[in-house]
């Protein structure tokens, strides 16, 4: 009897130390609270011109894509595909399908980025391989693929991110010779007079209520035509007032406002402790901004050339073409990330724990890796899973993994899932201004 009454005590004491919650992180590992001085403070006048030009098509080669139908604020300023289908789809969302009547060339090579927070000063690299970024050294200030093209005139680094899918035939231009801006792309005329940037300055030029709407909330633009960086500007204006996101539940909490739910808070202390996740998802808004090879899985047609055959995507490398920077991507912030599935930097995953789990041990997740991403039916000239389905590729994603793996129990993972669903802001998921009820080009908004 005594044997067995010790026995019970034990499983009762480890039973109790399995629930107990992990510890608190430090106040040092924590970061600060966020501020009105980390932002570019945007009037609103300003706002509601780029909201009309965020959701308006005729900034578009075939006045058929907002910037919107890809970064939707019901998919969390995604678009809720892995890869999207640009020109050549119809719909919206998972919903959105090659049109039969003018089917796209191929997928978009990568994920549909989130927009949360870009108005931050801190954000000084864009696109997945930070192919554009801040340099104080080049005259534009920018380094960039456009380079010496690159004009002046861009307010912000989010300004110039803007603009660079109204060039990209799968995105917005259009094929090539449908319409005078892919015709442009085509030729690459881009800025040059004439070009497709100011061919498609003169569409929202020639609508009057732009004309009068620009007079009034962009005073330096009257009595000039607008530039294509004018646009750009108003766009960059809106997404930065409204898609900041600072009012989560852990901002509260950092500002002394409230406390977190237990698992929550348990998730936390995993976040900032032993799981290791703030060693690159550091900072206000979870990320370092850098660049690390995480062995996401590779789909669709890969990043490449057009006369390239291969499928491979080899991210930051392809910006500085240094080894060592094969296959990383940039860290992703994570506000709102409960929102913005699929994830990857080529969508490999439709559901954010599976993510997880891969994530704390990505060569083994390789090795398992089930398909589970949202591709629309498309039957490509590149086989959506060719990399996956080549041995020697996959070890080489694999093989470019240099972080070790961590290992976290099943209710570990579900307490940091419980943190990053307190990072959701109720105020950025809805939005401040929201989806207008009319753009003034006349042309249908994507609801």
């Amino acid at each position: 009897m005594r044997h067995l009454a010790l026995c019970g005590l034990i499983m009762l004491a480890l039973a109790a130390q399995a629930e107990t919650p992990a510890e608190a992180p430090a106040p040092s590992t924590l970061p600060p609270p966020v501020t009105d001085a980390d932002f570019r403070l945007i009037e609103e006048s300003r706002a509601r011109l780029g909201q009309l030009l965020f959701h308006d098509k005729v900034i578009s080669g075939n006045r058929t894509i907002s910037c919107a139908t890809c970064h939707h604020p019901r998919f969390g300023t995604s678009d809720g595909q892995s890869l999207a289908l640009g020109e050549g789809g119809i719909g919206l969302g998972p919903d959105r399908v090659a049109d039969p009547a003018n089917m796209p060339e191929q997928r978009i090579p990568r994920n549909s980025p989130a927009l949360w927070n870009l108005g931050a000063h801190e954000f000084i690299r864009m696109f997945h391989d930070g192919r554009l970024e801040k340099d104080s050294t080049r005259p534009s200030g920018l380094r960039t693929p456009l380079e010496d093209e690159m004009v002046a005139g861009f307010s912000s680094i989010l300004s110039a991110q803007n603009m660079f899918p109204v060039l990209s035939p799968d995105e917005m231009a259009g094929h090539y010779d449908e319409n005078e801006v892919s015709t442009a792309v085509r030729q690459g005329i881009i800025t040059a007079p004439g070009g497709a940037w100011d061919k498609i300055a003169a569409r929202v030029e020639a609508i009057p209520e732009y004309r009068a709407l620009f007079d009034a909330a962009e005073p330096e633009t009257r009595g000039r035509k607008l530039a294509f960086s004018d646009i750009s500007n108003a766009i960059a204006d809106f997404v930065a007032f409204e898609f900041r996101s600072d009012d989560s539940p852990f901002d509260a909490f950092l500002r002394g406002e409230g406390d977190l739910a237990p698992e929550a808070r348990a998730g936390m202390a995993l976040f900032y402790g032993k799981a290791g996740c703030a060693d690159c998802h550091s900072g206000p808004f979870q990320t370092d901004h850098g660049f690390h090879a995480m062995g996401t899985p590779q789909l669709g047609p890969g990043k490449g050339e057009r006369f390239e055959r291969h499928q491979r995507d080899i991210g930051r490398m392809r910006v500085t073409n240094r080894p060592e920077d094969r296959y990383a991507f940039r860290t992703p912030s994570l506000r709102n990330v409960t929102l913005t599935a699929p994830y990857g930097h080529a969508g490999g995953h439709s559901d954010l724990g599976a993510f997880l789990r891969f994530h704390a041990d990505p060569v083994a997740g390789l090795a398992s890796y089930r398909r589970s991403a949202v591709l629309a039916p498309f039957k490509a000239e590149k086989p959506d899973w060719a990399v996956m389905e080549d041995a020697a590729e996959v070890a080489a994603i694999a093989g470019a993994v240099t972080r070790p793996p961590v290992a976290l129990s099943e209710s570990e993972f579900d307490q940091i899932l419980a943190f990053l669903k307190a990072l959701e802001s109720p105020t950025a998921a809805t939005g401040r201004l929201g989806i207008p009820a009319r753009v003034p080009s006349g042309l249908p908004v994507d609801r």
